[in-house]
């Protein structure tokens, strides 16, 4: 299962709001190419999932992403934070090394 924290939640409901993004419902996260260990994490707005994604609900939202980068985040949770180092979204994943 990949999971959202309340603060995440809550930005990204403000977010969909924006007029950019008109018409997408859906969270999409992925791994990508990319990053020192040769991967990095994706977060991106969607208004359609395919056949092959996985699909989870949580605290109102829905996130997907493609059956390759589930492998790597399972029990993975997006989080938000406005702290010293910056804000923006990350992904806590338990499985990273």
């Amino acid at each position: 299962m990949i999971s959202i924290s309340e603060k995440a939640a809550e930005k990204v409901k403000q977010m969909l709001l924006e007029p950019e993004q008109s018409g997408k419902n859906l969270i999409r996260v992925s791994v990508v190419s990319g990053g020192c260990s040769g991967l990095s994490y994706k977060m991106d707005f969607d208004s359609q999932s395919t056949e092959t994604d996985e699909k989870f609900e949580d605290k109102g939202l829905t996130l997907v992403c493609d059956k390759k980068s589930f492998f790597y985040l399972i029990g993975t949770e997006l989080d938000y934070s406005e702290g010293l180092q910056g804000k923006g979204f990350h992904f806590v994943n338990p499985n990273a090394s």
